[in-house]
């Protein structure tokens, strides 16, 4: 497009784009076909395969079957790929789905069975692994243990950073080091491209609930993995055969979302730090989880751009407290999720985490905030208000 490279608010807008002149649209076009006419049978099942084992359509054969590969999805793939500064992406219909490929292509479909965790996860994933369903055993451990916890038979190390849902940080480039050659994969939901970048700090792959900030407004289930065309291969194929596909109304609205997610990310990390501000101070609350506060590795700077717009706070009046907060509050929605233009609070523990060995478990008195586009004053009004509810619901209990 241009000899100097694009700022990233720049490429949110234009990725994924590069076809639409010569369609001669504006907008993302959205093809619904379940399935496309074949040219003839030979050039029809030669995509097939292709696509199939991992690889792209032919050019002389069509895309065959949705199951396979989209049009639409295929440009959200691409434009996320470009802001995650990786060779490709694929695209899948859930978060969880894309960890499943990824656990699935790289351990047990090539003979290793064995995965390095670092805790802690968000809980689906943290429950996926721990249960054992996908074959593979799983040793959890923190951030200086991966080097130790490897076997000759680990295919890959999974971690998060920011964590969910205490936001711990961990340093990625630390964990490559100590990977040597087995792939990390990197859950980048809460930082999302604009904040951080897995693949120029060694990882393999970078993973994202794209139901979260991605799409940005709640209305579409994804997830999609950022990484090399090797990988992407390996994970198509699983996508192909077990029928994982995003559907082209949610890779439209997920193409759609990322040209705000600039703008988006800005104001509600502004937020989070308003709020973050004033219940350090609060009497109800014993701690606040936040990158920016527990930095002591300075990787703010070094491996992420902000410290995003998740909060998790510890209350004083435990239980009961985060139970009259979460159903006290007016602005904030009480639901799981993250990352839209509305603000939610959740109590991990009894939800996202629930599946979770109690031994990781996040504590009864944590409870975690996603904080939206709201003004922030509004949201601290609502939390105080609140907070005061659950200060006298304490006292009621003790």
């Amino acid at each position: 497009m241009l000899d100097s490279p694009l700022h990233p608010d720049t490429v949110a807008v234009h990725a994924g784009r590069s076809d639409f002149a010569a369609l001669g649209v504006h907008a993302a076009p959205i093809d619904l076909s379940s399935t496309n006419p074949l040219p003839d049978i030979v050039h029809g099942g030669d995509s097939y395969e292709s696509m199939a084992t991992g690889g792209q359509p032919l050019p002389d054969g069509g895309s065959v079957y949705a199951r396979l590969w989209n049009p639409t999805v295929a440009r959200f793939e691409e434009a996320l790929a470009e802001l995650e500064h990786a060779e490709t992406a694929v695209a899948f219909g859930s978060g969880m789905a894309a960890m499943t490929a990824a656990i699935l292509s790289h351990t047990t479909a090539i003979g290793r069975h064995h995965i390095v965790a670092v805790r802690p996860l968000y809980g689906g994933t943290d429950h996926l692994l721990d249960s054992g369903l996908l074959g593979a055993e799983v040793t959890f451990c923190n951030e200086d243990a991966v080097g130790d916890s490897i076997r000759p038979d680990t295919g890959l190390i999974v971690l998060e950073t920011p964590a969910n849902p205490t936001l711990d940080l961990v340093d990625i480039a630390s964990v490559v080091e100590q990977a040597g050659t087995v792939p990390v994969l990197v859950d980048n939901t809460f930082a999302t491209p604009l904040l951080q970048n897995p693949l120029d700090l060694g990882a393999a792959m970078s993973l994202h609930s794209a139901t979260k900030y991605i799409g940005g407004h709640g209305d579409v289930i994804a997830g999609v993995i950022a990484c090399s065309e090797p990988r992407a291969q390996a994970l198509r194929r699983v996508r192909a055969i077990t029928g994982a596909l995003l559907h082209p109304l949610g890779a439209y609205l997920l193409h759609r979302g990322l040209a705000t997610l600039p703008v988006r990310m800005r104001t509600q990390q502004a937020g989070a730090r308003a709020l973050v501000a004033r219940l350090q101070d609060h009497s109800a609350v014993t701690e606040v989880f936040y990158p920016e506060l527990a930095d002591e590795r300075r990787l703010i700077g070094r491996q992420m751009r902000g410290g995003g717009a998740m909060i998790a706070i510890r209350l004083a009046g435990g239980y009961a407290a985060a139970e009259a907060l979460t159903g006290s509050v007016r602005l904030f929605t009480h639901a799981v999720s993250l990352g839209g233009v509305d603000s939610l609070i959740q109590h991990p523990a009894a939800l996202t985490h629930r599946p979770v060995a109690p031994q990781a478990r996040p504590g009864a008195d944590v409870v975690r905030l996603s904080v939206g586009l709201e003004n922030a004053d509004d949201l601290i009004a609502d939390l105080e208000q609140a907070l005061a509810k659950a200060v006298v619901a304490t006292e009621a209990v003790h």
